[in-house]
């Protein structure tokens, strides 16, 4: 779905402005977003110049402090009611930790997503009370639980509610009720999640009881936490807390994280808060989309790194069955919307399936959110059974808003700005999809969907790690603060291939006029159509230490016609690929780099080795077009000397054989850990080739993949089950093979070996 660009305006900030910022890119950046003063800049930049605002701020707080004192004071037993996400189970854990470091008596209980669901439900209530609660105290959830707060006080028992979920027109019969919407539009907590307001509740109780300050400081990491993991608007006190959390967790994990961090191959230094949104939040979430929500809690509360890693363990694996549902409720949703023209212009997209899972349907929402651009929402359908699904939002509409716009079609929803719930008859979806449209369509802000906000022009040799530094002076992003867009005009795709385990992701190279190159990661974008030459790209950058080298990430966001004059750099390619002595001719040219993988690593480089140079000898054939441009653009030579031997591992049990040898080693000597570029390497292969290698050797029980990322590849022993899918894997990898052999057979045959090394 293309986008309209709200191009950069070109007011300059003031000097003052640019002098508090310390770059004028950033004072340009601060500036569109509203921050125009150097005071005001200063307290988005820097968190020790920010003042957060009072807990006591919140309405009902001092009746909320008095009830807990009384408690504590009178050993009454406090449970906590918690939710199943991440947002909720980080509430849970804080306000354990902080009651409990204040003497409380405390107990908790998370309801199942599955059976129970959202809210508090009154059998699990009962008995909370039978053990003896005489105070319950929700978190992120319990603003509207009017029956159960109700049967609680006729049981003797005071709620206190913390939450944040929209506000209905009658509150409940609560003691107290601790919700940031209470107050003004322009106060500074009033974006807080429920972590926030829970944490606001323990502020203001330690500082009634004049506890060591040091509490505050150790539960700040569960509050950053939580405002990634609930896409919080970063505004505020919200942004305060989480710069602070984020600070927290780069000194010190706690066991539970640090146990999740490693599981997940984490380094933890430069955490953040992609970090939390795409490792550490989805492992939290999978147990209460899959098993029991009780476990995050627990591992969040471990007090030591050994006691969390059997938990880690069960959340990584957890994790995996996700990823694995996740991917075939998208490519179900993908197809549907394929099929159906119409959805590719529409407000809202509204999709369901009867096999869908209903515990992990918002984290697809949130990719085609992503992707598309326009709220969305999708709906688990099981014959005979109500629908029942997530929504995920853009900036400009409020979901929770649209969704009560048509409260009539639904049986049930809950949420907030950005995300909620709903159930439905399923006959009523097709109704429902229209209504939310002329609903959405009515109430576009000024920053509509369809549309992308360019913060900056700039050219490709200017994206550097300078500027990415200055840019992220402005970190963490997130809604609110969305991270800042790059312009950059008339370019060309020089080449573009396939990465990751199941080749979803594409690395893009694009070029300038010029000859300047820029690596660019496209993600989810193997089904999508290429940029034509001719474009103009928008993305983000980041600094990433991958392998302990600082470098830029480039990453794509959208593209769109441009200007671009291109132009061809000339090499002079001397052919010896019939050359009757090739070693000869090797050895005898001088200073030259040569290229050589799948033989003896001594006598030559790899594709990760090779360095700028005047003149390079092409020994073994690259596997295919896209790493011939990656050696070129890496070598940058004047002449290429081409001899094209084929390397070793021409068919697929020899590939295999080498490729087991590989991963044993790392089991044996790296922890399982290693990458797909090294492994692409050794094996004279391409990514593609070495994912469906390992994927074959994890189908027939050899070993196991866990963790994967882009570039890390963590391997496990194998279980030697054989899968019922092993056969068509083996087939996708052959037929791989197949591709980089008709690949080698056109470079050592071509009469136009010259057109090959255009630059």
């Amino acid at each position: 779905m293309s986008l309209t660009w709200l191009e950069p305006s070109p007011i300059a900030p003031p000097d003052e402005l640019i002098a508090a910022a310390g770059h004028p890119l950033v004072a340009a950046a601060l500036w569109r977003r509203g921050i125009t003063t150097p005071d005001a800049a200063r307290a988005f930049l820097d968190p020790d110049a920010y003042a957060p605002a009072d807990p006591f701020d919140l309405p009902d707080m001092t009746q909320a402090v008095a009830r807990i004192r009384r408690a504590i004071a009178d050993r009454e037993q406090i449970a906590v009611w918690g939710d199943f996400d991440v947002d909720g189970q980080t509430a849970t854990a804080l306000l354990v930790e902080g009651l409990t470091a204040l003497r409380a008596q405390v107990a908790w209980h998370i309801p199942d997503r599955l059976s129970e669901g959202h809210g508090v439900h009154l059998p699990a209530l009962s008995g909370l009370i039978d053990r003896g609660a005489r105070v319950l105290v929700t978190c992120d959830t319990g603003i509207d639980a009017y029956s159960a707060i109700d049967y609680a006080k006729e049981r003797g028992v005071d709620t206190i509610v913390t939450d944040h979920h929209q506000l209905p027109e009658t509150l409940p019969n609560a003691a107290a009720i601790i919700h940031p919407l209470r107050l003004s539009d322009d106060h500074p907590m009033r974006t807080l999640p429920g972590v926030g307001a829970a944490f606001q509740l323990i502020r203001a109780l330690a500082r009634s009881m004049e506890a060591d300050p040091a509490l505050i400081d150790r539960l700040v990491d569960l509050v950053a936490l939580g405002i990634v993991a609930d896409v919080a608007l970063q505004t505020g006190d919200t942004r305060y807390w989480l710069q602070r959390g984020l600070r927290q967790m780069r000194a010190t994990l706690r066991p539970g994280l640090a146990a999740l961090a490693e599981t997940a191959a984490l380094g933890t230094s430069g955490l953040n808060e992609g970090h939390i949104g795409f490792v550490l939040a989805p492992r939290l979430n999978a147990a209460g989309r899959l098993d029991d929500a009780a476990v995050g809690v627990e591992l969040l509360l471990a007090d030591n790194v050994d006691a969390a890693r059997t938990i880690a363990l069960r959340l990584e694996s957890l994790n995996a069955q996700r990823r694995l549902l996740c991917d075939q409720i998208e490519g179900a949703a993908e197809a549907q919307i394929a099929a159906d023209s119409s959805m590719r212009s529409a407000d809202i997209l509204v999709l369901h399936g009867p096999e869908w899972h209903a515990g992990v349907v918002g984290i697809v929402a949130n990719r085609l959110v992503e992707r598309y651009n326009v709220p969305v929402i999708l709906l688990a359908s099981p014959p005979g059974e109500e629908a029942r699904g997530s929504a995920r939002s853009v900036a400009g509409v409020n979901i929770t808003t649209v969704l009560a716009a048509n409260a009539h079609l639904l049986t049930g929803y809950g949420g907030h700005t950005m995300a909620a719930g709903l159930r439905l008859k399923p006959e009523n979806i097709g109704r429902l999809r229209r209504a939310l449209g002329r609903t959405v369509h009515s109430m576009r802000g000024e920053v509509t969907p369809g549309t992308l906000t360019v913060d900056i022009e700039t050219q490709i040799p200017a994206v550097a790690l300078d500027l990415v530094a200055a840019l992220e002076q402005l970190a963490p992003f997130g809604p609110g603060n969305p991270p800042v867009v790059l312009a950059i005009r008339d370019l060309r795709l020089r080449d573009a291939r396939t990465v990751g385990r199941d080749g979803a992701h594409r690395a893009l190279t694009v070029e300038n006029a010029t000859g300047d190159s820029l690596k660019v990661m496209w993600w989810d974008s193997a089904a999508l159509p290429l940029p034509d030459d001719g474009f103009d790209l928008a993305c983000t950058v980041r600094a990433s230490d991958y392998k302990g080298v600082r470098r830029v990430e480039v990453e794509y966001v959208d593209s769109q016609s441009g200007r671009v004059t291109s132009s061809a750099v000339r090499i002079e390619v001397v052919d010896h690929r019939r050359d009757p002595d090739p070693e000869g001719a090797l050895l005898a040219l001088d200073g030259a780099q040569v290229f050589r993988e799948g033989g003896d690593p001594a006598a030559g480089v790899n594709r990760l080795e090779l360095q700028p140079g005047e003149t390079l000898a092409l020994w073994t054939t690259p596997p295919d077009r896209a790493v011939l441009r990656a050696i070129l653009d890496v070598a940058q030579p004047r002449a290429v000397h081409v001899f094209a031997i084929d390397p070793a591992f021409p068919d697929a049990d020899s590939f295999l054989r080498r490729l087991l040898g590989l991963a044993k080693y790392a089991l044996q000597n790296k922890d399982g850990v290693t990458d797909w570029e090294a492994l692409a390497s050794a094996m004279a292969a391409t990514e593609r080739c070495v994912a469906l290698g390992l994927a074959v050797l994890e189908a027939t029980g050899a070993l196991r993949l866990s963790n994967n990322s882009t570039y890390v590849v963590r391997l496990e022993p194998g279980t030697g089950d054989v899968a019922l899918n092993a056969g068509k894997i083996r087939a996708k990898l052959e037929s791989a093979l197949a591709e980089c052999r008709a690949f080698r057979s056109h470079l050592h045959q071509t009469s136009s070996l010259d057109a090959l090394f255009r630059r």
